[in-house]
């Protein structure tokens, strides 16, 4: 149950989802919550679309002269150990090794390719911009425009990002160009270019957020009838109308029209109860609090290319996403972009960076603050290092001492740790043990007395997460696997584990569990072939390895029993589970199965 206990806290217990709706509107549309599949690690493909090149030269199979630096290093050992850096999610370490193999060898278009896309996942823009491909892929070449234009608007120089535009941004990148333009046209005076109309081209949501910017644009020129136009028509609008009213809204509080601007509230929250930007617009309007200003150019810029990033992760590009919010922060910080970029860059296989992202996060908003610990924990915790999550989950409970959910996951990784007292002190404390508390808390207190070894408490918790979650799959599992393992109720302990099985057929642990309660019914030979099967899909679990020795041996299959016991010390099994091992690897298996604790 040990290796199982642990497996199950880490399923059962997600990362907070804290940061609050609201900001800025770029901010509010939808992203994607699980992709699919992850993304590679080299970021910039090349789209389905985008017309045929050249095939650039190839890197030579071998370089005479071999290049070397100053220091001897060689354009290949450079280019290696910057694709190795990256692999490992090292991204500024990769970003340096391949920017450094880069001058060695100019006239390597996919070396600089690689330098060029490091640097930028990196947040290294003032590189990226040096390094910008002048040829070659579209997806290469108009994110080197794409950046040079920001950069260039980020030192300063407004009239060269927007003679810079006068060749609009090409696809992939289009869309994020869209959403700069009229910020840097109207920065440089460029007003004729600044209000141009929103290109009917673009997607509905680009061009929706387009014409937000042309409405902000048109308030600060004191056109207030056609802001209020693009406003009112967006607002009104029958499926995007939605997201629309609380900027409608802000502009009718500008304008000393606050009544407009409560029923336009009001309304819109009839229509979407769980907006928390309109729940906070309300407030602050019948509160007589003032409305938040027109965003600067800067500040324009930064919310559209994070609209742009957010639509790209709907489209699982994380990687053009993660370049748009390092463009945006480089624009206008904010602690809500950096967390995004956190996740976006981890989505990506970024780890490294996605975590130096998160280090950044202050705290002055603490729910942001809170969530990045909590995304730090998660992170550490699954590479094993237990110590540096609880930490970070400290500090995000200090953060927000009376959020049940930090609560819940602090004390889960409290008992990851074997602290079980600390667990129950949560766990029964008055954020967790109430009337309304979630099924996962008793889950967790459940557990959390199944290692205390206080069965009876633990069934009754276990049990009442059951009935509150009759068909969540790890409850069915835990529960059945206690009444099998410990001989209590077995028929019925196999029955949920079963039910279990159903609900998830490819997960390896449950799948164990099953093999296990066939094994205690007796049933060797079908509980061979389950357990095989939880073997395969989880290789390096002592716990099933061990239970499928024991299957084994009960067949007559004893030189592969021991085999596998001789494995499952290789796994890292704890102290009480080698012992085991190791007498049953000296004496072997008793006539009968145990019916309680380890299996022997």
């Amino acid at each position: 149950m040990r290796a199982r206990r642990s497996r199950l806290f880490a399923a059962s217990l997600s990362v907070l989802a804290l940061v609050a709706a609201g900001g800025a509107v770029a901010q509010e549309a939808p992203a994607d919550q699980a992709p699919a599949a992850p993304e590679p690690h080299v970021v910039i493909a090349e789209p389905d679309k985008a017309p045929e090149e050249p095939a650039a030269p190839p890197i030579p199979a071998v370089w005479a002269p071999v290049p070397t630096d100053a220091e001897g290093a060689s354009a290949y050992g450079l280019y290696l150990a910057g694709k190795l850096a990256l692999m490992r999610g090292e991204g500024a370490v990769g970003a340096d090794f391949l920017a450094r193999a880069n001058r060695l060898t100019p006239e390597q278009p996919r070396v600089r390719e690689q330098a060029f896309t490091a640097a930028l996942l990196t947040g290294d823009l003032d590189v990226a911009a040096a390094l910008a491909p002048s040829d070659g892929s579209p997806a290469f070449v108009e994110a080197g425009r794409l950046v040079q234009t920001v950069q260039a608007f980020v030192h300063g120089d407004a009239r060269a990002a927007d003679a810079a535009l006068n060749q609009p941004i090409g696809a992939p990148h289009a869309r994020a160009g869209i959403m700069i333009t009229p910020w840097i046209a109207a920065a440089a005076g460029d007003w004729t270019r600044a209000l141009q109309p929103a290109p009917t081209m673009a997607d509905p949501l680009t061009l929706a957020i387009a014409r937000v910017s042309r409405a902000s644009l048109l308030e600060r020129r004191r056109d207030y009838a056609g802001a209020e136009a693009e406003l009112k028509g967006l607002a009104d609008a029958p499926t995007i109308g939605a997201l629309f009213k609380r900027p409608y809204g802000e502009f009718l509080e500008r304008r000393r029209r606050r009544p407009e601007a409560i029923a336009l509230y009001q309304a819109g929250l009839t229509a979407n109860p769980d907006d928390t930007g309109l729940k906070r617009a309300l407030a602050r309007a019948q509160a007589g609090e003032r409305p938040p200003a027109l965003p600067t150019f800067r500040a324009g810029a930064a919310q559209g290319l994070t609209t742009a990033a957010f639509q790209a992760a709907n489209e699982r590009g994380n990687e053009f996403a993660a370049v748009y919010l390092r463009l945006a922060l480089n624009l206008e910080y904010d602690d809500t972009t950096q967390y995004t970029l956190a996740q976006m860059l981890s989505r990506a296989g970024l780890n490294s960076a996605a975590r130096a992202a998160l280090e950044r996060i202050g705290p002055d908003d603490a729910a942001v603050y809170a969530a990045a610990r909590a995304e730090l924990a998660s992170s550490y915790a699954q590479e094993g290092q237990d110590q540096a999550a609880l930490t970070e989950l400290r500090r995000a409970a200090a953060a927000l001492p009376a959020d049940p959910r930090i609560a819940l996951m602090l004390a889960g990784q409290l008992v990851q740790l074997k602290d079980y007292d600390a667990a129950l002190t949560l766990l029964n404390g008055p954020l967790l043990n109430t009337a309304l508390q979630p099924s996962s808390a008793r889950f967790l207190r459940g557990a959390t007395y199944e290692a205390m070894n206080r069965i009876p408490e633990a069934e009754a918790e276990l049990w009442a997460a059951l009935q509150s979650a009759p068909n969540d799959a790890n409850t069915l599992n835990y529960l059945g696997y206690l009444w099998v393992d410990k001989g209590l109720r077995v028929q019925q302990g196999a029955d949920m584990i079963a039910r279990a099985h159903a609900l998830e057929p490819n997960n390896g642990h449950i799948e164990d569990s099953l093999g296990w309660a066939q094994y205690r019914q007796g049933q060797f030979d079908t509980a061979v072939t389950t357990l095989e099967q939880a073997v395969d899909k989880e290789p390096a679990n002592a716990e099933i390895n061990d239970h499928l020795g024991d299957a084994y041996w009960r067949v007559g299959r004893r030189r592969e029993a021991g085999w596998l016991w001789n494995r499952v010390l290789t796994l890292d099994p704890d102290a009480e589970r080698r012992a085991e091992v190791e007498r049953k690897i000296a004496q072997g298996l008793d006539d009968a199965p145990a019916s309680t604790g380890v299996s022997n």
